[in-house]
C-alpha cells in the first residue's frame, strides 16, 4: 500500500483551511468541463474518509448546476474553490492542487479527463 502522509491546504484569505491525508506521488485530473477549464481546477480526488479536518466551512457558499449531483464550494471573502463534491465521486472530494502546500508531496502528474462529453462516456449516469 502506498504510504499516506498529511498534507494541508486553503483558500487564498486562509479563511478555509484543510487537512488530507494522501500518497506523495499523486495523479492529478484536469478536467475539461465548463466549470474546471474556467476555473483552472487540478483536482486531486480523495475518499470522504481522507478529508481530516475543514475548518471555516461556514465561510463556503455552495454551487451546483446541471444534474446538481455536484456540489462546488467557493470561499465567501476571496472566491477561490478549495475542494469540491465532484459529479464522478459524489462519495469523495476532489481538492484543489493550487490550494495545496507542495511541501508534502513528491511528485505529482496531471492527467486530463472529457468532462465536456461526461454524458457521452457516462450514460445513464
Amino acid at each position: 500500500m502506498t504510504e499516506q502522509v498529511l498534507h494541508k491546504g486553503s483558500c487564498h484569505c486562509q479563511s478555509i483551511k484543510f487537512t488530507i491525508l494522501a500518497a506523495r506521488d499523486v495523479d492529478l485530473c484536469e478536467c475539461n468541463c465548463s466549470i474546471c477549464a474556467m476555473k483552472g481546477f487540478l483536482g486531486l480526488e480523495i475518499p470522504a474518509s481522507s478529508l481530516q479536518s475543514l475548518a471555516g466551512k461556514d465561510n463556503l457558499s455552495e454551487y451546483r448546476f446541471n444534474t446538481g449531483t455536484a456540489k462546488h464550494w467557493f470561499c465567501k471573502t476571496c472566491g477561490i474553490c478549495p475542494l469540491y463534491v465532484p459529479r464522478s465521486n459524489p462519495d469523495g472530494y476532489s481538492v484543489n492542487w493550487r490550494c495545496l502546500d507542495k511541501e508534502t508531496f513528491r511528485s505529482h502528474r496531471i492527467v486530463p479527463a472529457d468532462g465536456q462529453n461526461w454524458e457521452a462516456i457516462h450514460p445513464g449516469k
